[in-house]
């Protein structure tokens, strides 16, 4: 695999270009702080930790935000996250909103990609009901490797106002975590959405988390082609071809939504 980690002088040159934008954007929008939700997951505490680092504990709220699929092990980790850093934080259920959803339309009962897109997006309504109310902006907790294969859910974890760590492919947000003091335990955890039960992202992916950085560095993001980029990682040529699929048929998650061109 490709080896994408920074150098210890590049790793404080992220983490400070990350906080002055985080700061500036708070700033630019006249914003009295940053609402974020925490799932106990690598991303999320990262960007807690940077944020907290940008505009103090006082002006980061976390959002903690269980379903009735959610692991207490990982809403644990959520609170403690918040506990370490000294932020204000609230424990909100959402299951029996995504229930009053189902009551409305209980044809999508049983369907858990549904379902669980639905948990996403019933947390992005309570991270913008907080931040309305508090005149606060919402960070986006999503990395680059899953934005470029769209694993998120659009107008859930994708509804957001700025991506702090946006442009950090998923082994750089893990060695910028330890680089900002986030305990190894954290750093190091298996990461899922919990958006069903038992479901992990590199299971749902198909793919590794290294492979697929490899493969978007070298490929999607990179001059090598397919054959090329097969070769260099010495992965199945499938592999890479399932990455660029993904990458192609997401598009749409990461666009703003089409209209019409003016007729004269």
């Amino acid at each position: 695999m490709i080896d994408i980690r920074f150098s210890e002088s590049e790793l404080n040159r992220r983490r400070d270009h990350i906080t002055a934008f985080i700061a500036d954007r708070v700033d630019a929008a006249g914003a009295d702080g940053a609402v974020l939700g925490l799932s106990g997951g690598i991303d999320s505490t990262l960007t807690a930790y940077l944020a907290v680092e940008a505009l103090g504990p006082e002006n980061v709220h976390g959002l903690v935000l269980p379903a009735r699929v959610s692991g207490d092990e990982n809403m644990s980790d959520a609170e403690r996250v918040a506990t370490d850093l000294e932020i204000s934080h609230d424990v909100i259920e959402i299951e029996p909103i995504v229930d009053s959803l189902l009551s409305a339309y209980p044809d999508a009962e049983g369907d858990h990609v549904a379902v669980g897109n639905s948990r996403a997006r019933v947390r992005a309504v309570l991270n913008y009901l907080v931040a309305n109310h508090e005149n606060r902006l919402v960070l986006g907790t999503g990395n680059r490797s899953e934005a470029a294969v769209g694993y998120f859910t659009k107008y859930g974890d994708g509804a957001v106002d700025c991506h702090p760590i946006g442009n950090l492919y998923k082994a750089q947000v893990r060695q910028l975590a330890r680089h900002v003091g986030v305990p190894e335990d954290l750093a190091a955890k298996t990461p899922t959405a919990e958006l069903w039960a038992d479901q992990t992202d590199e299971e749902e992916l198909g793919i590794s988390y290294d492979t697929l950085d490899s493969i978007l560095v070298t490929h999607v993001d990179g001059p090598l082609s397919v054959a090329a980029t097969a070769r260099e990682l010495e992965v199945d040529r499938e592999t890479v071809e399932q990455v660029r699929e993904m990458y192609e048929r997401s598009e749409h998650k990461r666009s703003v939504p089409p209209a019409p061109e003016s007729s004269n």
